[in-house]
């Protein structure tokens, strides 16, 4: 699906937990499961919410590769060249296959800004980030940890599923992604996501506006809640 302008404005104006619900919104039920588990670390907490299409690859850094020096330099231009393919605006999602160990940074001034430059929006690992100051501007990563190191970071594959956070990511997956985590926006709710992003804002102003004021009290809010729970029939 090409995303239209309404749309790619608008999913930059809301925040990740609004996508999330208005997923439910748009399949009418709750229970929706592609999100992100646990607390992720955001590099640069005041930007926006970033979004894309999946590019995926697979890294390791706690041991050297076993691999041969020309076999890793080639795979790692190859992998340049695979985030520079492909639909725009699109996410890189990189597992770090070492874990709770991990220990090497993929993440930070210079990664940062290549990948800013082939016009990714931003990162998400389960590994390392660093040089916390010198970030490529309005690139955001999300990341397990920080560190001071690389370690003997590597990339061992790209272009396949990947999982960060307890979230399965398939290359081409939708994403939506900030400082609360990252969600993959199923593929038939796609079309009907801005529809559904404009219908959860209508109903919520039925509770929202009348708890704002002075006068608010249990019976008003029994009134709000009745006119929500029309509002999303």
């Amino acid at each position: 699906m090409t995303l239209d302008a309404s749309l790619q404005s608008l999913l930059a104006s809301v925040d990740t937990p609004t996508v999330c619900n208005a997923i439910e919104v748009a399949q009418g039920r709750r229970g929706f499961q592609g999100f992100t588990r646990g607390t992720v670390l955001t590099a640069q907490p005041r930007l926006k919410a970033f979004f894309g299409y999946a590019r995926t690859a697979r890294i390791r850094a706690v041991h050297p590769s076993t691999e041969a020096p020309d076999v890793i330099r080639r795979r790692r231009m190859d992998y340049y060249r695979y985030m520079a393919a492909g639909p725009r605006p699109a996410v890189t999602v990189i597992e770090d296959l070492d874990g709770a160990a991990a220990i090497g940074a993929f993440w930070g001034e210079v990664n940062t800004t290549v990948h800013k430059g082939l016009k990714l929006s931003g990162a998400i690992t389960n590994g390392v980030m660093r040089d916390l100051d010198d970030l490529a501007p309005d690139f955001q990563v999300l990341a397990g940890s920080i560190g001071p190191s690389h370690g003997f970071v590597h990339v061992v594959d790209f272009d396949t599923p990947v999982t960060v956070f307890g979230l399965s990511v398939a290359p081409g997956d939708f994403l939506h992604a900030d400082r609360h985590g990252a969600v993959v926006v199923p593929p038939e709710v796609l079309p009907e996501l801005e529809t559904a992003i404009e219908k959860m804002r209508e109903s919520e102003t039925f509770i929202l506006e009348p708890a704002r004021r002075d006068d608010f009290d249990i019976g008003k809010f029994e009134e709000a809640w009745a006119a929500f729970e029309r509002a999303r029939i």
